[in-house]
């Protein structure tokens, strides 16, 4: 497919600045991000037996506010992890920082968050047959507070954590699509 000359399809990627984390990237005239050396995200839809999705709380700093978000983490991001299997990589995430193991991970696909600004994408897991093995609430001082939400209360739950000022993260539409359309 031939795309218009105003896309900058075919200009060449210059990187303007690149962190340990992230890359700024200029094509031509669109300015955007990407992860830094390769890496990907996995991201855990998590429903156990009873109903009950598995969300995180966290402090994000971009947005200066808590978040609520699936619980999610970095593919090969750790030194000696290189090459890491996105399904490993999401059942560890999963027990890190919820302090449920999944008896079953299944790929759902990958996705983009925000593919005008942002060349990242990530690998969805749908996590079942839960097991509460620990306490959840991350590494390093990541402070994650660990929900347990029924499906069925889910709307009210969002439309609870908006009114006291908590972001929601983009990955949230996979739970509420169905109440938005109603």
């Amino acid at each position: 497919m031939t795309l218009p000359d105003h896309y900058d399809a075919d200009k060449p990627e210059e990187v303007m600045w690149q962190g340990r984390f992230i890359t700024a990237k200029r094509r031509g005239r669109w300015e955007y991000v990407g992860r830094a050396r390769g890496i990907q995200a996995a991201v855990i839809l998590a429903i156990d037996d009873e109903a009950n999705v598995i969300l995180v709380e966290q402090f994000r700093v971009p947005l200066g506010c808590r978040t609520i978000e699936l619980p999610a983490g970095l593919v090969g991001d750790d030194d000696g992890k290189s090459g890491e299997d996105a399904a490993i990589a999401a059942a560890r995430e999963l027990e890190e920082e919820t302090g449920y193991r999944a008896g079953k991970i299944e790929r759902i696909g990958e996705f983009h968050s925000s593919p005008g600004m942002v060349s990242e994408s990530f690998s969805l897991f749908r996590a079942t047959q839960l097991e509460k093995v620990s306490k959840g609430g991350g590494v390093d001082g990541e402070d994650i507070i660990v929900h347990r939400v029924a499906l069925a209360g889910l709307v009210d739950c969002v439309a609870t954590w908006r009114e006291r000022g908590y972001a929601m993260d983009v990955k949230m539409l996979a739970l509420l699509g169905p109440s938005l359309v109603a």
